[in-house]
């Protein structure tokens, strides 16, 4: 028979009132509040990052391939390359490439009879993927391709349209800047849908398009494309993608992450590991300081039991054991119950979106929560390993105890 947690198990079952009963339940609370916020930090942080990464990759794919430019700045009109069988079948050669697509951008002018706005016009073919886009898409629909020719129909931004007081069925002149200098060239389309990502940098920019219209614009035969869009299984492998891509492009072709392009957005997105790191830390240590405190409480409060058992010969470090057994149960109390509220309010989140966010700040409306295993295990582990160790330090109060002096006490 375990005397220790028998014990252990005794005390912890007392409902007799006493001050050390109001302790235990109050670290039993704030270890329960603690699990809970360090639980929803992560949860918040990582559906934080997942779904602003999400818009980026579903709008320009993970890795973008194109021709060699330097002095051109990173979203651009492109030089011209030509199809390249390699490269497209480049997903049965590199494992974790998802899919590969053709695009073309082209600056160009929207006008309307009250107004005009500048876009980059972005030119996609009927392979297109528009699944991954289906979240942004507001109202109408994509457009759709010919057989031959290429599509009047545009796609634009809810924010340009706005700007041009347009609306899905609405149509509108384009004008495509010519590079040498001769008069704009323009074609008149049909609005098909409206999209709107909440990200700044794409909503007052892009407009999509057919990639027949810009290669028409440029003068390019059907196998020139301004580049690829490369999207992989997983968006952790991208740097290893990367490296893969480049070694088997034709030469003055290059190929870059997402993140190199757009390093403001996931320097920012980055950050947040290290203000949740900050949050951790800080709840951990509540949680630790009002154990320490509440067993430091039952120490003295049983020092006449500490006195009888040593008296009857028990050795110090089973005594300690009964005060870490009580710890244990008081943390997997709080550890259990602070799981239950974090699972609570992530589900009323994902459910009703409680807390919503300005999406011109945060380019999300509300707060996206994503339940990852291994991190709801590692706080619950976590917590239990570092309060435990630490609630070695009052428990060295045993030691002290006299059994005389304990048993004479009033």
């Amino acid at each position: 028979m375990n005397i220790p947690r028998f014990i252990a198990t005794r005390i912890a079952l007392n409902r007799q009132k006493s001050f050390s009963r109001f302790i235990i339940r109050l670290a039993v609370a704030a270890t329960a509040v603690s699990v809970t916020a360090m639980i929803i930090a992560l949860s918040f942080t990582t559906g934080f990052q997942q779904a602003i990464s999400q818009k980026i990759f579903s709008f320009w794919g993970h890795v973008r391939v194109k021709h060699y430019e330097p002095e051109k700045v990173n979203i651009a009109e492109e030089l011209p390359i030509t199809r390249n069988d390699t490269v497209e079948q480049l997903k049965k050669v590199i494992p974790g490439i998802q899919s590969i697509q053709a695009f073309a951008t082209r600056n160009a002018i929207l006008k309307t009879a009250e107004s005009i706005e500048g876009v980059l016009f972005k030119g996609v073919d009927a392979a297109y993927d528009t699944s991954r886009m289906k979240a942004f898409l507001k109202e109408g629909r994509w457009m759709h391709f010919p057989d031959s020719g290429y599509s009047n129909e545009i796609v634009l931004s809810v924010y340009t349209a706005n700007q041009l007081s347009l609306a899905v069925g609405k149509e509108l002149l384009i004008y495509f800047i010519q590079s040498d200098g001769s008069p704009p060239r323009v074609r008149k389309l049909m609005i098909s849908g409206l999209y709107k990502t909440g990200i700044e940098e794409y909503d007052k920019l892009i407009a999509l398009g057919d990639l027949r219209l810009v290669q028409r614009m440029n003068n390019w035969p059907p196998d020139q494309i301004g580049g690829y869009e490369v999207f992989a299984k997983d968006f952790h492998d991208v740097p290893r993608l990367n490296e893969k891509i480049f070694d088997l492009l034709p030469p003055m072709w290059i190929n870059r992450s997402i993140e190199e392009i757009y390093p403001n957005i996931f320097d920012w997105l980055n950050l947040q590991d290290k203000t949740i790191l900050i949050v951790l830390i800080i709840m951990t240590i509540v949680a630790v300081l009002n154990l320490i405190t509440c067993l430091i409480i039952l120490v003295l409060e049983r020092t006449r039991m500490i006195g009888v058992l040593k008296a009857l010969g028990a050795y110090n470090i089973r005594i300690q054991q009964i005060f870490l057994y009580h710890g244990a149960v008081i943390t997997l109390a709080g550890i259990l119950i602070g799981d239950l509220l974090a699972f609570i309010l992530i589900f009323l989140q994902k459910k009703y979106g409680i807390i919503r966010l300005p999406e011109e700040m945060y380019y999300i409306d509300k707060a996206e929560v994503v339940v990852v295993p291994w991190q709801i295990l590692a706080v619950n582990v976590g917590t239990f390993l570092v309060c435990m160790a630490v609630l070695l330090i009052p428990t060295w109060i045993v030691r002290r105890v006299q059994p005389v002096k304990a048993m004479a006490w009033k």
